[in-house]
């Protein structure tokens, strides 16, 4: 199955990513582009979350709920991303043009790739080993690590997203990430600056 961007992480980044891209979608600014995200989430830390401190997030929300609720949102409001469950990335493979992502189950091509995956070292995916530095904002004694980057680009056609990117591990952070880099891939995708709001008419 080919793709013009894969997300890897069904976390806040992740899908925060996936939403900004599904709308983009939806209302034809980037008409016919295929986004696929990999739905992994059990090594997400907003599992353990209680979210009193997030803007527009109802006091006492867990993680765990945003994350149910949230495949939910993704599904019904922008059913032209590719939900991709039961699967975890194993290797991104580097090709001629694009990339080749390989999961325990498939291999995908795409042309863009979106890793927002945890900060828990060691760093499982294999192809990216050479960017791996440790966290520049976390605590030295959890070992954290991140992807190098700038302004979440590691290479041409991989970004990172979320507290791999080196951000500092708060929901209101990852979430901003991931709709950065989804308006960075618009962006390059229009071939200017682009951002997607909802308004009321």
């Amino acid at each position: 199955m080919k793709f013009d961007t894969i997300i890897i992480g069904g976390g806040a980044a992740g899908m925060s990513c996936a939403l900004i891209l599904g709308s983009a979608i939806h209302k034809g600014v980037v008409p016919g582009r295929q986004v696929g995200i990999v739905m992994h989430q059990k090594a997400s830390h907003l599992n353990s979350a209680m979210l009193n401190n997030a803007l527009g997030v109802v006091p006492g929300t867990t993680g765990k709920q945003i994350m149910e609720e949230g495949l939910v949102h993704l599904k019904e409001q922008y059913p032209d991303i590719e939900q991709i469950e039961g699967e975890k990335v194993k290797e991104i493979v580097t090709l001629d043009k694009g990339f080749r992502v390989v999961t325990n189950k498939n291999n995908y091509q795409t042309e863009i790739v979106v890793v927002a995956t945890g900060y828990t070292s060691p760093f499982r995916i294999q192809g990216l080993e050479s960017e791996v530095i440790p966290h520049q904002k976390a605590k030295v004694s959890k070992n954290r690590i991140q992807l190098k980057n700038k302004d979440h680009l590691v290479k041409p056609g991989i970004y990172v997203a979320g507290s791999l990117a080196g951000w500092r591990s708060q929901f209101a952070i990852a979430c901003g990430s991931g709709a950065s880099v989804a308006t960075d891939i618009l962006s390059l995708w229009t071939g200017e600056q682009t951002k997607v709001h909802d308004k009321i008419l």
